[in-house]
């Protein structure tokens, strides 16, 4: 089980990404903005983050760049689920530091798949490596 945060404006999206989510062992807190998601962040740092591109008082974008200059934070796996469509906006999300990137709408266990590859992409990033051997 992995926590996980989802900053959405959309209460219905973020309902149904949150049952799709739950239902496969995670646990969701959605979050309505940039803001919000931001705060949470910086309380209570999850295994993941989902981020929209389009919120009010602060984006997708503009919330990825303050967590990857972020400290505490930089090290939180991404994922952009957005209805932005163009291989451009898709280009300015991984540019903004993204892991993934989903577009609205999607396949329940499309999700699943990318929620479960970046959680253990970013569990074997950061295992602690076995000590070397040594010979005397």
């Amino acid at each position: 089980m992995a926590l996980i945060f989802y900053a959405e404006d959309d209460a219905l999206m973020g309902e149904l990404v949150q049952a799709t989510l739950m239902d496969a062992g995670h646990a969701v807190g959605v979050l309505g903005d940039g803001e919000d998601a931001l705060r949470a962040l910086r309380r209570r740092k999850p295994n993941l983050a989902i981020v929209d591109m389009s919120m009010p008082q602060m984006g997708g974008c503009e919330l990825i760049k303050i967590v990857r200059r972020d400290p505490d934070l930089y090290d939180i796996p991404i994922l952009v689920l957005t209805a932005r469509r163009s291989k451009e906006d898709e280009e300015i999300a991984r540019q903004a530091g993204a892991n993934g990137y989903l577009r609205k709408p999607f396949e329940p266990e499309r999700l699943v798949s990318m929620v479960n590859q970046l959680l253990e992409w970013a569990e074997k990033r950061s295992a602690p490596k076995p000590p070397e051997e040594r010979t005397v």
